[in-house]
């Protein structure tokens, strides 16, 4: 069985970047050498459905594409962990996980849950760079604070998970050393 990682995290907490490094090390790892990218495949999940009536029906099929591709490297970017918070904070729903949990745990995914200190500079600093690289994040972006509330949830909810886990700091970026830990508890390294 190939690995399935889960990046979780709140926004603006380096996911995409950290993904980007061990998708670096895992595609050419395991690629066919058949003109295709088929050593890792990176989901992109929260494309504006968690936290709306599609959510579960998403994380559903996602689910599946996971159960079917059990010889295959897949990344999530946001599932599960990220459909709760939304739930939680913009819909005051709580969202029960633990059977999405059992199926994952069956293709033994792991979660990665990024966080950074609760620093409103850094956050400020973040979110001005994200703004620059998408204009359109401006309608959805929030008070620093929020991404703090996001944070604590997502730290809240993992404790629920029965899903190995492991949390990554990262509010210092770039930082190799992320990705040796990441690649060391997948057990790549």
């Amino acid at each position: 069985m190939k690995h399935k990682i889960i990046f979780e995290g709140p926004e603006l907490a380096g996911k995409s970047y950290l993904m980007s490094q061990v998708y670096n090390y895992l595609e050419p790892k395991y690629n066919s050498g058949n003109r295709v990218l088929d050593g890792c495949h990176w989901f992109n999940c929260d494309v504006g459905i968690y936290g709306t009536k599609y959510g579960k029906i998403a994380l559903e099929k996602y689910l599946e594409l996971i159960e079917e591709m059990k010889e295959v490297n897949i990344i999530m970017e946001k599932f599960h962990l990220t459909e709760a918070v939304y739930q939680k904070l913009y819909n005051k729903i709580d969202f029960d996980f633990s059977n999405i949990e059992k199926r994952l745990k069956k293709e033994k995914a792991k979660i990665i849950l990024t966080i950074y200190n609760e620093d409103i500079r850094l956050i400020k600093k973040r979110l001005k760079e994200r703004l620059e690289l998408y204009p359109h994040y401006k309608r959805i972006a929030q008070e620093p604070s929020q991404y703090i509330e996001q944070q604590r949830l997502y730290l809240k909810l993992l404790k629920k998970s029965k899903l190995d886990y492991l949390i990554i700091n990262t509010s210092k970026l770039p930082d190799n050393n992320l990705t040796i830990k990441v690649l060391k508890f997948i057990k790549e390294k």
